[in-house]
Formats: C-alpha cells, structure tokens, sequence
C-alpha cells in the first residue's frame, strides 16, 4: 500500500462512494465489475477510478475487472473498517439524539460508544441504549474504551473548548456538526458537516 501521506484527501473521499457502490453489487450477487461500469453508473472517470485503486494495490485483472468480493474486503481494510472503531459524541441535544439514533443503521465495525454533555440534567439519561455521561468524564472513558474518533453537536461557541478537550484525551479525528471553524493540532485531523453551507451551494444551481 502506499504510504498515506501521499494519498489525496480527494481519492480518501472517493473510497466510501465506492465501497458503498460495490456493497450494493454484493447484495445483488455481482461477482465482477469494471471501471467503465463503475464510471457509468457513478459518474466518474474509469481513469480516474483505476487511478485512485491502483494507488493502493493492483486489484484488478485486465479484461475481467475488480472482483467485487475481494475489492470491498481491500477497501474496508484501507479504511480501516475492518477493525472496531469507537466513536464518542459530545451533545445530547436533537441533533445528538438524532446521529446516535442511527448507530442501529451502521453495519461496519464504527459506532458510537460513548455520549457526553455538560447538561446535568441530560447525564444518566439514555439515548440509542447508551447513557448520557458528564463531560467532565470525558478523558477517563476514551482511555478505558479506546475511543479514536468524536463527533461534536454542541453550540458553535462551546465547539472549540470541547475540541480542545477531545484532542487532550488522544481523539486522533473529529466530525464538527458546529457552524464554526476548529483549531486543531497537525496530528489530528478535523471534518465538517455543514448542512447550511451545502444547501447554499445547491442554491447556486436553482433555476
């Protein structure tokens, strides 16, 4: 495999399209499937596909395709998916109650594990079967359950000091829900989930 840090975030983010696309091929017994066909049907260049694979490993055989078993099992591994990921959640407001709720949809090895909040009156109470614990619990329980990953819903003013809290207690990558820009260490990488901005931007495309 080639080492990350020469992979492109843009080829990172094309890998779940694909790993979902051929998920899909899997249940409806495809056994085999070529660039061209993932193109077609994605929208995307073959080349562009056979590059964004090829970086990785060569899976595909010339004249035949992908297997499509064995690529989802090679992509899942570059994920990392196929090993148990905990994922912590700190806000147990609607938005919170709403993204732990969809834990009973995820099939891969990631879910949710943990769920804080400094609302003492949310602490104890369960969302998705998972108790509501104090924030100030946080460090303790993503050492004891190798929490890696974090999903932040809290209020845009609360969003950095939380950041800052989850990346204190080794969280290594965050999902920001928060309408604000976080600052983070180089070690530690950050997303955001901006429903606000992505319907401004499909605006663009109104007629």
């Amino acid at each position: 495999m080639a080492k990350t840090e020469k992979i492109s975030e843009a080829v990172v983010r094309r890998l779940p399209i694909y790993l979902r696309y051929l998920s899909h091929l899997q249940q409806m017994g495809v056994t085999t499937v070529s660039s061209q066909q993932m193109g077609k049907t994605l929208d995307f260049n073959p080349a562009q596909i056979r590059k964004d694979l090829s970086a990785f490993g060569d899976f595909g055989k010339k004249g035949i395709g992908y297997d499509v078993n064995y690529l989802i099992d090679k992509i899942r591994h570059i994920l990392k998916l196929d090993q148990m990921i905990h994922v912590a959640l700190v806000g147990a407001g609607h938005l919170g109650h709403a993204i732990s709720n969809y834990n009973a949809y995820l099939k891969d090895n990631m879910r949710i594990v943990a769920i804080f909040d400094v609302d003492k009156r949310k602490v104890g109470k369960k969302i998705a079967g998972i108790e509501v614990q104090s924030i100030e619990d946080l460090q303790c329980v993503v050492t004891e359950q190798n929490i890696r990953l974090a999903i932040i819903t809290v209020p845009a003013k609360a969003a950095q000091e939380v950041a800052d809290q989850l990346m204190d207690a080794g969280i290594e990558g965050i999902l920001n829900f928060a309408p604000v820009t976080l600052r983070a260490s180089k070690d530690v990488k950050i997303d955001y989930a901006d429903v606000t901005s992505s319907l401004q931007s499909l605006a663009y495309y109104l007629n």
